[in-house]
């Protein structure tokens, strides 16, 4: 199996930093291919700007998703984006790995998700009619590849729960996982959460650690999120609307686009030794 990890993170002796180097071991151990996208050791340029695109003309106005569209087709994205493309297509999953900061990504990986998600390839594909709306949420160019996230979070896991302060935990990642890797047609699995990251005792890593390697072994039998179809009949077209019926009684919000009963996902990587509830942004 052919994986791609996406790091962002700035300092790479942080714990997002030695879960990294865990997962990559335990995936080379397992025999699977490994490459490596860090976004910060590599400098990654995140803002979409006319330097995106060399063959649009120095005064022509820039239009992203149009840009975006033509340079795609003519083969005129920059050579760093053409290379995350060429990564995405070689790998059979997508790992993405950042600390949650400001309950989302950092800016430089929605840089990169920005800049390389290019029209074309990871969205605007497929018919356009009465009965279907293009090839997304479950279909699309990444059809039949995994994806999951690994995250870090200063705060405590009961403050990610459907009565805590700051929400459910799939709530808050829902449009990364929903709309972000679902979208163009990835298998999105439960995350990989670690809760008060900041306050990790050393002896509190190898347990932890162990949990991460223990999901890597299994990255191929774990089921996905079980979000809905858009072409398969849940959705009116057009509108998009989810048929009525289809949810349980009294279900609303996000939830509503998957499958079945509300459940939380499934998240055994917060009991670990803490040693302060801080939220720092160096998890």
């Amino acid at each position: 199996m052919k994986v791609l990890l996406v790091f962002a993170h700035p300092e790479p002796r942080s714990l997002n930093g030695r879960l990294r180097d865990v997962a990559i071991a335990e995936l080379e151990a397992q025999g699977h291919e490994v490459r490596l996208s860090d976004l910060y050791a590599d400098n990654w340029k995140s803002e979409v700007d006319q330097a995106d695109f060399p063959a649009l003309e120095a005064e022509a106005r820039l239009m992203p998703v149009q840009a975006s569209k033509k340079a795609f087709e003519a083969g005129t994205l920059t050579d760093d984006v053409k290379a995350e493309i060429e990564k995405l297509l070689w790998a059979d999953v997508l790992i993405l790995q950042f600390p949650l900061w400001w309950f989302t990504m950092p800016a430089i990986l929605k840089g990169w998700v920005d800049r390389v998600f290019a029209y074309g390839f990871a969205y605007g594909v497929g018919e356009h009619s009465e009965r279907r709306w293009g090839d997304r949420y479950g279909e699309g160019s990444l059809a039949g590849k995994r994806a999951m996230l690994i995250v870090t979070a200063g705060g405590w896991e009961e403050h990610y729960t459907p009565r805590g302060i700051n929400g459910p935990i799939d709530d808050l990642l829902f449009p990364i996982h929903h709309g972000i890797l679902y979208y163009p047609g990835y298998d999105v699995l439960p995350p990989f959460v670690a809760y008060r990251a900041d306050g990790l005792k050393e002896a509190g890593f190898e347990p932890l650690a162990e949990r991460l390697r223990d999901r890597m072994r299994t990255l191929q039998s774990t089921s996905p999120i079980p979000y809905r179809r858009q072409n398969a009949g849940d959705y009116l077209i057009p509108t998009m609307q989810l048929r009525a019926g289809l949810e349980t009684l009294g279900e609303t919000g996000f939830s509503l686009h998957r499958r079945g009963r509300r459940l939380s996902l499934p998240d055994p990587d917060s009991r670990y030794s803490l040693v302060s509830p801080s939220a720092s942004r160096n998890a």
